[in-house]
């Protein structure tokens, strides 16, 4: 089977890996190359350095709706093109080309959270539940059927670990939903009308840590942030992406944070503490802007009196 795979992160490069274990690989579509992280310089998607390490050719269009670019995928001769992550909309001439069809990883338990960013809103949300789904591409926003559907329990998993865990299975659902491709054993499930929701993209300073946020919401903007979308607060004058929360619900921690109200904080028996606008949350791990990431114990001892006095919080 003649595969070609479109991704650009490092979502996708892991998908890409192991089909490229499984099957012929015969050409991968990314995002052209961009200023990615602190950097300057342009850099190569994670996808693109996957292919270019294991030999297989690259093509980064800035559109796919170009008549030559088209015609580029065409001589390509795909049995299938595999979507995960590309970070472009594949126009219908596209979706026509290969003979059995587009297949897209998509890190959602369709029909909820079709779109952009499926795995933040399921944190911000709260879900109990998040997963991932393998479905045949056409032209409505995530709307195809399924053939694949895994699902995980949320729990207090921060979006890296979600990425890991959804990625490693929708590879592995990959590989098997292309074998019964060639075995024509596939049963396909039609997403029903209720229970749609979408993921629209995270904004600017959407995941910025403010005095208004409950606890749990607090902790759930820590958990879906990311160096591109940070959890940035500034606690006691200090600018910081807070790393890793969570909710005080130990009883050590609710007598040291008893007397905070909403927009302080205390230093107290190596803990650090932030009250929220309806419960206390511990801050463990930060990063104050310009350093590297430390517990809350380095970052006290960088604030002159801070044992002894209650500090502000707010939104940076």
């Amino acid at each position: 089977m003649r595969v070609v795979f479109m991704g650009t992160p490092s979502l996708a490069a892991t998908v890409l890996e192991k089909l490229a274990d499984a099957f012929d690989v015969v050409g991968v579509y990314s995002r052209p190359d961009a200023v990615r992280g602190r950097g300057k310089k342009l850099e190569a998607s994670p996808v693109k350095q996957t292919a270019l390490e294991r030999g297989i050719d690259v093509f980064t269009p800035e559109t796919l709706r170009d008549a030559e670019v088209l015609d580029e995928l065409r001589s390509l001769n795909p049995d299938v093109i595999c979507v995960a992550a590309y970070g472009s909309v594949l126009p219908p001439e596209a979706l026509e080309i290969p003979r059995y069809g587009c297949l897209n990883v998509h890190t959602s338990l369709l029909p909820r959270w079709r779109g952009a960013a499926p795995m933040q809103r399921a944190i911000l949300e709260r879900d109990d539940n998040v997963g991932v789904c393998i479905m045949r591409m056409e032209e409505g926003l995530d709307t195809g059927p399924y053939c694949k559907r895994v699902e995980f329990s949320l729990d207090d998993m921060y979006l890296d670990d979600v990425e890991r865990a959804l990625s490693e299975a929708g590879a592995d659902a990959l590989v098997e939903a292309l074998e019964g491709l060639e075995s024509d054993g596939l049963v396909w499930t039609e997403q029903p009308e209720s229970g749609v929701t979408y993921a629209a993209k995270i904004e600017k300073s959407e995941l910025a840590l403010d005095v208004d946020d409950t606890a749990a919401g607090f902790c759930a903007k820590v958990r879906a942030s990311s160096p591109a979308h940070p959890a940035h607060a500034q606690i006691a004058g200090r600018g910081v992406t807070v790393v890793r929360a969570s909710c005080v619900e130990d009883e050590q921690g609710l007598e040291l944070s008893s007397e905070l109200q909403p927009g302080e904080g205390v230093f107290r028996a190596k803990r650090l503490f932030v009250m929220a606008s309806d419960a206390p949350v511990e801050i463990e791990m930060l990063k104050p802007d310009g350093k590297k990431i430390m517990d809350a114990r380095s970052f006290a001892a960088g604030i002159q009196g801070i044992k002894n006095s209650t500090i502000t919080w707010g939104k940076a």
